[in-house]
């Protein structure tokens, strides 16, 4: 059974010109089961699909996911991305995903220097969906530049507005539970969100989905169900998105990263209530301040 899928802008954005040819292997992301409740009565449900999907570089064996498989061509993109394995979308040629086999195969364009040696060094993260976070990755964050704080804000009308649309919406979670959700804001409008049975899968898929499109990320806000590891803040920074809310959570490295990096993370954020760990200085406190039910107009990153 499918459910509702990658919410995307209307009308859709323009792909980027250099973009790589993808396959359109979207599944089912349900499937409906019988059970027996604490009552003894039976009666069906539906729980997430998850499925193995591999992916080979130019014919070589990287990595296996555990996904949902609802954008996999997307995920691959934005894990590639992540992990500096390519560092622009226009060096991807084509991304094919076969379900009967598990397999997403990446053609490059020039091959992936010292593929090798850069693969070698692998950090794995437990947790959620389990994910992998190559060397690199991690060392790619030292260069990173994120807007300063006149630049890149946000408002707790907006905040609050963000936390109201994701609880409104239509979700997996809702039908299901069993996975984590990802979206990407401007200011209080919703660009983009996917779920999947990692976080870390949900952030990836929307990296690819920025890269495809040409979506930058200074002006942009990343919201997360799932905890704020050091794991997210550098695929966050990495995307170039400084402000960070979470429904969950943050890890101490996670805080460390984002002190270091100037990255605003708001945490515990559900209904009225919210924490902000760090990046003071972005955030315009509005104690008090009424929220309309579709607040949409109010608080915008400036």
């Amino acid at each position: 059974m499918a459910s509702e899928p990658l919410h995307d802008p209307s009308p859709p954005l323009a792909v980027v010109a250099d973009a790589p040819r993808l396959s359109h292997a979207a599944g089912a992301l349900l499937r409906e089961i019988g059970i027996v409740d604490e009552s003894g009565a039976r009666r069906t449900i539906h729980i997430p699909e998850e499925r193995a999907l591999t992916i080979y570089v130019d014919r070589r064996e990287l990595v296996t996911l555990m996904t949902l498989g609802e954008r996999p061509e997307l995920l691959v993109l934005g894990y590639l991305l992540n992990q500096r394995l390519v560092e622009r979308i226009g060096a991807i040629e084509a991304v094919h995903v076969d379900w009967d086999v598990g397999a997403a195969a990446v053609a490059t364009r020039g091959g992936v220097a010292e593929m090798q040696a850069r693969t070698e060094r692998r950090v794995v993260t437990t947790g959620c969906g389990q994910g992998t976070v190559f060397g690199d990755s991690m060392a790619a964050i030292e260069n990173l530049r994120l807007p300063d704080a006149q630049s890149a804000r946000i408002r707790q009308s907006t905040l609050q507005a963000m936390i109201d649309t994701m609880r409104q919406r239509d979700s997996i979670h809702r039908k299901a539970g069993s996975v984590h959700g990802c979206a990407l804001f401007r200011a209080a409008e919703l660009l983009v969100a996917v779920e999947d049975v990692g976080r870390h899968n949900a952030i990836d898929t929307i990296a690819g989905w920025m890269a495809l499109h040409g979506v930058e990320g200074a002006d942009k806000l990343f919201y997360t169900t799932g905890r704020l590891t050091s794991e997210m803040i550098v695929k966050a920074a990495l995307m170039g998105v400084p402000i960070i809310v979470s429904r969950n959570g943050v890890t101490a490295m996670g805080h460390d990263l984002a002190q270091r990096l100037g990255m605003t993370l708001f945490g515990r954020a559900a209904n009225r209530r919210f924490l902000c760990y760090s990046g003071f200085e972005r955030f315009d406190s509005e104690p008090g301040a009424a929220l309309p039910a579709r607040a949409a107009h109010l608080g915008l990153l400036t």
